[in-house]
């Protein structure tokens, strides 16, 4: 089938000159690609706990060793700099290698045993239970994080540490990119005595094939990172299929940021200086950018507000990823100039290129608080400050906010029950309550969540970064008084393999 980027040729002219030398895939391709993935994990080949660890580290090592070409590869297709993508390369690289850790010890199995009681009432049988892979999971990487949030991103890297095979839908923003990573990743299976096939690669910037791979029968899961639309579009064709299956999708949020008087009065410029370059950083092109900051209507709150505006001020412009997103861009800015009682209070012009200055609108909460845009996730150098009159009008406005990733307390101690009034409520509503901090940079560590309630996310009970997010492509299984050569070794006596278990006492 003839190569048809139309759709996206016009968004950057990069990407289609790219997508003229990497011919896209058609159906039969991606069938393929899909069965391949379907009779491996049949076959069982990733389930062997040290085969994952193994392909996992191979995976991340054969990355490193491509790294000036997916760097250099990287930066012409994105324009997002040597610095950034070395620093996200490097991430990418350490979170497949934490995860052969965590499936080296075990920690992905979840092995339970609970000892037969033959003479309790009723008696007790013995039950051991661990979690097994779900199956070929389809990939739907981000833009706005080519490499760690792309082809060997979190969720491939989760599901492999799973024991599931993938199948990877590039993203066509960098397709070259995604091309070359995953080749590496297929490197890296050999490598590790893998098919190179348990990690499949799909380059189409065709809706059909996307809907597709989210059809085909044998996938068992999708993973998404993007837009609300798109996710939910995702989630809703998945859960009409003969055999729904679960999209675990993040889709993005205002990532509230809510100052006492208290913290204002304390540390209003620090406060400020530390939330500028959250802002302002990746040209706010990040799911975890504050959209919205609430400040006392007070001397403090407006000092902080002033100190923010005037530091964004500053701020030299910043390239968006490509043509659609500064346009974008724009339009959320006419959208907002149009809400009565917001006011600009920086410039939000347009650079040369795809690049534009920070926009910041500022207002009063009860002027807008019926607004539906100071509820829309503005992406990009978009963000709204309000200052709120006292705390009923605080809390009322709270309420109206829906599921988010993120949301940020910056209080005092002596802020006492207000403070945890408002880490309740923030609780309420989001994956991650942060304090005294900001929102944007998510560590992959074993406690972190990045999800959160619909709209966030369409899977609230899970994360899709952090040594836990393989739980999203696992199922439990409990194995009932099963004879020894039936268990599998996770649940064989003595522990052969040496892992972590619970067993009851």
């Amino acid at each position: 089938m003839a190569n048809d980027h139309s759709t996206i040729a016009s968004v950057d002219p990069r990407t289609a000159t790219i997508l003229d030398e990497l011919p896209a895939d058609d159906a039969t391709h991606l069938d393929a690609v899909v069965a391949r993935a379907a009779a491996l994990h049949e076959d069982g080949v990733l389930r062997p706990l040290a085969t994952r660890a193994a392909l996992l580290r191979a995976c991340a090592n054969e990355i490193e060793a491509d790294r000036p070409r997916i760097v250099a590869t990287c930066d012409a297709e994105t324009g997002l700099g040597e610095v950034r993508l070395n620093g996200e390369l490097s991430r990418t690289t350490g979170q497949l290698r934490a995860f052969a850790d965590v499936v080296e010890r075990g920690e992905v199995v979840d092995a339970m045993l609970d000892a037969a009681l033959p003479d309790a009432t009723p008696p007790r049988p013995d039950v051991r239970r661990m979690e097994v892979p779900i199956g070929p999971v389809a990939v739907f990487g981000a833009s706005n994080f080519p490499l760690a949030f792309g082809a060997a991103g979190g969720d491939t890297a989760s599901a492999l540490a799973a024991g599931c095979p993938v199948v990877i839908k590039a993203h066509p923003a960098h397709p070259a990119t995604g091309r070359l990573v995953a080749e590496a990743l297929r490197r890296g299976a050999a490598e590790a005595g893998l098919p190179e096939d348990v990690v499949g690669h799909v380059l189409t910037a065709e809706l059909d094939l996307a809907e597709r791979l989210v059809d085909a029968e044998p996938i068992a899961a999708v993973g998404f990172t993007g837009s609300f639309e798109g996710g939910a579009a995702i989630t809703r064709r998945a859960a009409l299929r003969p055999r729904p299956i679960p999209v675990y999708a993040e889709m993005g949020s205002i990532n509230p940021v809510v100052v006492t008087p208290a913290a204002a009065r304390a540390r209003a410029g620090a406060i400020a200086s530390a939330l500028a370059p959250s802002l302002a950083g990746n040209a706010g092109q990040l799911c975890t950018k504050p959209n919205l900051i609430l400040v006392p209507d007070d001397a403090d709150g407006r000092a902080l507000v002033d100190e923010l505006a005037s530091r964004l001020g500053e701020a030299p412009p910043q390239p968006l990823l490509n043509e659609r997103l500064c346009a974008a861009v724009g339009v959320d800015l006419e959208k907002l100039d149009a809400v009565a009682g917001l006011e600009r209070a920086t410039p939000a012009v347009r650079a040369p290129g795809y690049q534009r200055v920070f926009g910041l609108y500022t207002g009063r909460a009860a002027d807008v608080a019926s607004e539906g845009e100071l509820w829309q996730e503005h992406f990009g150098p978009v963000a709204i400050a309000l200052t709120y009159a006292g705390e009923g009008e605080l809390l009322d406005l709270l309420q109206q906010a829906e599921g988010q990733l993120t949301a940020t307390l910056h209080a005092e101690e002596e802020d006492g029950e207000l403070a945890a009034l408002l880490s309740r409520r923030l609780a309420a509503i989001s994956g991650r309550v942060v304090f005294d901090g900001v929102p944007t940079g998510v560590a992959v560590t074993r406690a972190m969540v990045h999800g959160g309630p619909w709209p966030a996310t369409s899977a609230p009970a899970t994360t899709s970064v952090g040594l836990t997010a393989h739980r999203r492509f696992t199922r439990p299984v409990a194995f009932q008084d099963a004879p020894a050569w039936a268990l599998p070794p996770e649940l064989q006596d003595g522990n052969p393999l040496g892992i972590v278990r619970r067993e009851a006492e």
